[in-house]
């Protein structure tokens, strides 16, 4: 949640058990270096078991060598060049064995890597701070994000829950969520920046918090994006989290819109990040602030 972590405890994990899932969340450097690691597994086994033949490999010295590797390389991948091939009963054995998993590894493969390679998914970039501020004469919770493609995310909407620690009356510890309606949670088409509001009024879980109070539950915000990508055809989504100290109160997001001599809009990302402080925004506050600078 954020940059905090979990540590789980008690809950055994068999890396088979969920393979498909391993698969698909690694990043792409750690699945080629696993996947590299089993094809030369699977090679080094074959190799060792054409060793343990009375020279089951025409061409190929006997006792294990890299010859046998490289024949098995070969044979796995269904190859074939033809130098080294089976000669004994024993060597074609083995041989229809890699040949059975090459197969079978080829295709694992092939339907992996084309998986990840379809999955569709939203790049949207997600402003480094939310930011508490006046917004028509009101106190509103600002977030900013925009669309790193500028393609087309069609019927986009957008969701904000506060994620919390509090106490029942019982004095058990219990992690709640809270909705933080949004003045307006859908745009018909997602191109360039798109900036929501919350509004802390008395009906907003942030309302009349005291700073200390919010900084000692353990606050996350908590933003989900959804829509239709025009280009791909299929649903995207993203998520980010926000932590109680990335907060600026008493801030408004930079202008990054602007227009040209010539009519052209400009949207400036290197500002996408930058907050400004307001002037007057402590004099307008409510006596108890929500969050603190």
């Amino acid at each position: 949640m954020g940059d905090r972590k979990v540590v789980s405890i008690g809950m055994e994990r068999n890396f088979f058990g969920d393979f498909y899932h391993r698969c698909m969340t690694a990043s792409w450097p750690q699945f080629l270096a696993g996947a590299l690691g089993i094809f030369l597994g699977i090679n080094v086994l074959f190799a060792l078991l054409f060793a343990l033949g009375n020279a089951p490999v025409a061409n190929a010295p006997s006792g294990l060598n890299l010859q046998l590797f490289y024949f098995s390389t070969e044979t796995l991948a269904t190859v074939g060049y033809g130098d080294m091939h089976p000669q004994t009963h024993y060597g074609h054995f083995i041989a229809s064995i890699e040949i059975f998993s090459g197969m079978t590894f080829t295709a694992v493969m092939t339907g992996l890597i084309f998986a990840r390679f379809s999955r569709a998914r939203a790049l949207l970039l997600f402003a480094s701070n939310p930011v508490v501020g006046r917004h028509e004469g009101r106190t509103t919770l600002m977030l900013r994000f925009a669309n790193a493609r500028h393609n087309a995310i069609n019927n986009a909407t957008a969701k904000l829950w506060l994620s919390r620690t509090e106490v029942t009356a019982e004095g058990q510890s219990f992690r709640r969520i809270h909705d933080l309606p949004l003045v307006r949670m859908e745009n018909p088409v997602l191109i360039l920046s798109w900036t929501i509001f919350h509004v802390i009024n008395e009906a907003s879980p942030l309302y009349g918090v005291a700073a200390e109070d919010f900084a000692d539950s353990s606050v996350s915000l908590i933003l989900s994006v959804s829509g239709r990508d025009e280009n791909f055809g299929q649903d995207v989504h993203a998520r980010k989290a926000y932590n109680a100290s990335e907060l600026r109160f008493g801030h408004r997001f930079a202008d990054i819109l602007s227009v040209r001599d010539d009519g052209q809009t400009v949207m400036d990302h290197r500002l996408f990040h930058d907050v400004v402080a307001e002037a007057d925004a402590v004099q307008q506050l409510p006596a108890r602030p929500v969050l603190s600078a």
